[in-house]
């Protein structure tokens, strides 16, 4: 794929999930923290389990662009594994359940709608890396994985990897949202 359609692809996906995020800060404390089990994320844990990769990807995305000394090139060629990390982290109709480490997995703790402005803050923050990385290499810049540092990804796929991810997150927002709404319909109907 061109690197410089990826890259504005990526930043419209982005764009995106600022627009969404947006506003669920009109939405009340009470539908950011509905949950439909004790064992399902509510909103605000979906907002900071992002937020959680976001405080590992962006710092680490930063650094290899800032101390890179390559120039960018007109295709960027998905990496095998990256490639398919990304891929798996595409939403789908009916998503597939993953196990969330227990470091990233915010389930039960205390949150308030702070969560959303530091999501908003760390999408700023990845517009701007986007815009930095039209300089350098999205194929030689390889960015240690959240799983392990010595599993590293082209910066191109890391991007990806990240994007699809956020995009998986906001797809289960919108499921809870949908979820609330018929809680609520069945409930005015009894």
């Amino acid at each position: 794929m061109q690197s410089e359609k990826l890259i504005q692809l990526l930043m419209d996906h982005t764009r995106d999930s600022i627009n969404q995020a947006e506003k669920l800060k009109n939405d009340t404390i009470q539908t950011l923290t509905w949950r439909e089990n004790p064992a399902s994320w509510n909103i605000l844990e979906c907002m900071e389990h992002l937020n959680l990769y976001g405080d590992y990807y962006l710092a680490e995305i930063e650094d290899k662009i800032k101390n890179s000394k390559t120039s960018s090139e007109t295709q960027f060629n998905s990496g095998f594994l990256g490639g398919y990390f990304a891929k798996s982290m595409l939403p789908k109709k009916k998503l597939n359940k993953m196990k969330t480490f227990k470091d990233k997995n915010p389930l039960n703790s205390e949150l308030d709608k702070s969560v959303i402005d530091k999501f908003i803050n760390q999408q700023l923050q990845l517009l701007a890396l986007l815009e930095q990385a039209k300089k350098v290499s999205l194929n030689r810049i390889k960015i240690p994985t959240s799983l392990s540092g010595l599993l590293r990804l082209k910066l191109g796929d890391t991007f990806q990897f990240f994007i699809h991810h956020i995009l998986r997150h906001l797809n289960q927002i919108d499921t809870i949202k949908e979820a609330i709404k018929n809680t609520a319909s069945i409930q005015e109907q009894s």
